[in-house]
């Protein structure tokens, strides 16, 4: 693909000559003047559909390559980083925002992760995931890095991913207490990954350097180890 396909957040259809571009919805919360605004970019520009995605954004899918800036414009963003190497998505659930089983704030801690780290260039590509409680619906259980609300405060995972070769995630071994804390060790997590330049998800690296390696590393970067979980 392209470089400047790429940096447009373009995705090539199956057609091979329409585009599909995610506008950035961070944590899938939104108001109705962005869904009209969103409506209004398709309508204006032919596209062919409105599809809501996995990492909680919604595709604006047959786009013609010549109408990609203007739509970016209208839609008043940077191109979204739906591809790229990079922290494409950090999907989180209502948590005690919205939902009764919510133990913790999945939303502020999740929109403060995208607020660093959404589209931060990486060695490859990066997701997150932030659930309130062990029900999981961000699914952190797939996610490079994510956390998991408890009564007493948050789980971390590490090393999932989906597609051709899908992987489950792994306890780091720690609880913290605190959104701080939680925070701290996704910038570690984050940190060491950008460091070791791999091109390959962050479970496949943690796997040729070894995880006990790993988790030393990371919990060091982020202040020394939490009571263990």
């Amino acid at each position: 693909m392209k470089k400047d396909i790429v940096e447009k957040g373009a995705i090539l259809q199956r057609d091979g000559e329409r585009y599909a571009i995610a506008p950035h919805l961070p944590g899938g919360i939104t108001d109705p003047a962005t869904l009209r605004r969103i409506a209004e970019v398709a309508e204006r520009y032919g596209a062919q559909a409105l599809k809501v995605t996995s990492a909680q954004r919604i595709a604006i899918v047959g786009l013609a390559e010549g109408d990609l800036d203007a739509a970016w414009v209208e839609l008043g963003e940077n191109p979204g980083r739906a591809i790229g190497l990079c922290v494409r998505s950090v999907k989180l659930c209502p948590g005690t925002t919205f939902c009764k089983r919510g133990r913790q704030d999945s939303v502020g801690v999740g929109l403060e992760l995208d607020r660093r780290y959404h589209g931060a260039p990486l060695p490859w590509k990066f997701k997150m995931g932030v659930s309130g409680c062990p029900v999981d619906c961000a699914e952190t259980c797939i996610k490079d890095f994510g956390l998991v609300g408890t009564a007493k405060g948050w789980q971390v995972t590490v090393g999932g991913n989906g597609g051709a070769r899908p992987a489950l995630a792994q306890p780091l071994g720690v609880e913290v207490e605190t959104a701080e804390e939680a925070l701290a060790l996704a910038d570690a997590v984050v940190e060491w990954f950008r460091d070791q330049g791999e091109k390959a998800r962050l479970g496949r690296v943690i796997e040729k350097a070894g995880f006990d390696t790993f988790r030393n590393e990371v919990l060091a970067r982020a202040g020394g180890p939490p009571e263990a979980a």
